[in-house]
């Protein structure tokens, strides 16, 4: 057993997941640290305008994805193998068009902002900190598709340490500001929102400088933007982002603030688990984009099945930990913690293994359509069983409601995709 352990661990694909997963963590740790500096400089009205400009950017710049990550993962790989005519093209007009149709949409933003601020936000920021957060969307949306084309590259090394030597950076900056008597809230926007993304394309610069030529000397194809692949993809993930918050939504419309607390922080365990999944998924989207025959699918899908495995025993995990593990890290002050955190986990073992069926369909077959179906599925089920549970079970309402969400939404999905997977690879 100790060799087919060692053997297993020694797979490319292991060793990829391996650094991938220490360098999202990582990211985690700077995260936590960020906001373990930041609330110890500034005063808790500054760390709250803080909170919401950061929070505004980082939404946005997800939203103004436009689904284009899936299309990355789905188109470059087979590219990159195939060594095609169009990779640069597809690159630049993928980048091209995104960016276009988030300066639109950020446009808007920076025209309306501080009227937006002042009738809903409400954080009295100046005028200037509105603008730069405006701005900062658009270098996080800019090294978010950095990111994705790298990680599609399977250049997981080069992305994780790019993107934390940033954060390094970004860590010493903030103490030297701090020593000098210079921070404010507008400068750490400055500095996580534009100056960490500059820093990450500088150290990606040097090291594919050649790529970076050769894509400003490509074309701009349209066709290249997979438009219809791109926004069916993009609902879709909407559907789901949406429903994964109406827990929380509707928690903060029929119950008390301290319970929407107990139930943020358990969200807060179950979103640093889901780290892993990502990591695994990663490493498997160019795989599951390269695959054609039947045999390959067939070990593709047993081997991703074994490395979702490891996340879903996580969940497993937490759901035993002794109640007094979350007393260490929270104190009983947060005791009802433990019982939501082990109540949400369970529904998220199923949705560890739901993975494989999205991958197949999103980028072996293609079809964001099933992933749209399934998706609007989970929105429904989310959104309607939340708002009859939470008045009858509470904080134990919203577990109920992810479990049968989850549950049916993947039931279809996996179905979907055992039918096309049948009907296709006969």
């Amino acid at each position: 057993m100790p060799k087919r352990i060692l053997e297993f661990i020694k797979k490319p694909t292991s060793k990829q997941v391996i650094i991938n997963t220490i360098g999202n963590y990582l990211n985690v740790f700077f995260t936590a640290l960020f906001a373990l500096i930041l609330v110890r400089i500034l005063s808790p009205s500054e760390y709250g305008v803080l909170s919401v400009l950061l929070g505004i950017a980082y939404v946005l710049a997800n939203i103004l994805d436009f689904g284009v990550t899936a299309t990355i993962y789905s188109y470059l790989p087979p590219m990159i193998e195939q060594k095609a005519e169009n990779l640069y093209r597809f690159l630049k007009s993928t980048f091209f068009y995104q960016t276009l149709f988030s300066i639109l949409v950020i446009f808007i933003l920076f025209c309306t902002f501080p009227y937006l601020d002042k009738v809903f936000f409400k954080t009295g920021a100046p005028w200037w900190e509105l603008y730069l957060t405006t701005f900062s969307v658009l270098f996080l949306l800019w090294q978010n598709y950095a990111l994705n084309s790298l990680f599609a590259a399977k250049r997981f090394f080069s992305a994780n340490l790019y993107l934390n030597l940033a954060n390094l950076i970004k860590t010493a900056l903030i103490f030297t500001l701090y020593y000098l008597r210079l921070i404010n809230v507008g400068n750490i926007i400055f500095i996580f929102g534009i100056l960490g993304p500059i820093i990450f394309f500088v150290l990606l610069f040097f090291e594919k400088k050649h790529i970076f030529y050769k894509i400003a000397k490509a074309e701009i194809k349209r066709e290249e933007f997979k438009f219809g692949y791109t926004m069916t993809y993009f609902f879709a993930n909407q559907f789901f982002n949406l429903g994964t918050r109406m827990d929380l939504f509707l928690l903060s419309y029929f119950r008390s603030k301290t319970e929407v607390g107990y139930y943020g922080l358990s969200s807060k365990i179950i979103l640093t688990l889901l780290a892993s999944i990502t990591s695994i998924t990663q490493v498997l989207s160019p795989a599951f984009s390269r695959v054609k025959t039947k045999k390959e699918i067939r070990s593709l899908i047993k081997t991703g099945f074994m490395y979702l495995l490891m996340p879903a025993g996580l969940f497993l995990l937490l759901f035993f930990t002794p109640n007094e593990v979350f007393y260490l890290f929270f104190t009983k002050k947060f005791a009802q913690t433990a019982a939501i955190t082990k109540a949400i986990s369970l529904p998220y073992i199923i949705y560890a293994l739901g993975n494989l069926p999205l991958l197949y369909v999103l980028y072996t077959i293609k079809k964001p359509s099933i992933i749209l179906v399934s998706n609007f599925i989970f929105f429904i089920i989310m959104t309607v069983g939340c708002y009859y549970l939470i008045p009858i079970k509470g904080v134990f309402g919203p577990p109920l409601a992810i479990l049968l969400a989850l549950s049916t939404s993947i039931f279809y999905l996996a179905s979907t995709a055992l039918l096309e997977y049948k009907n296709r690879h006969s």
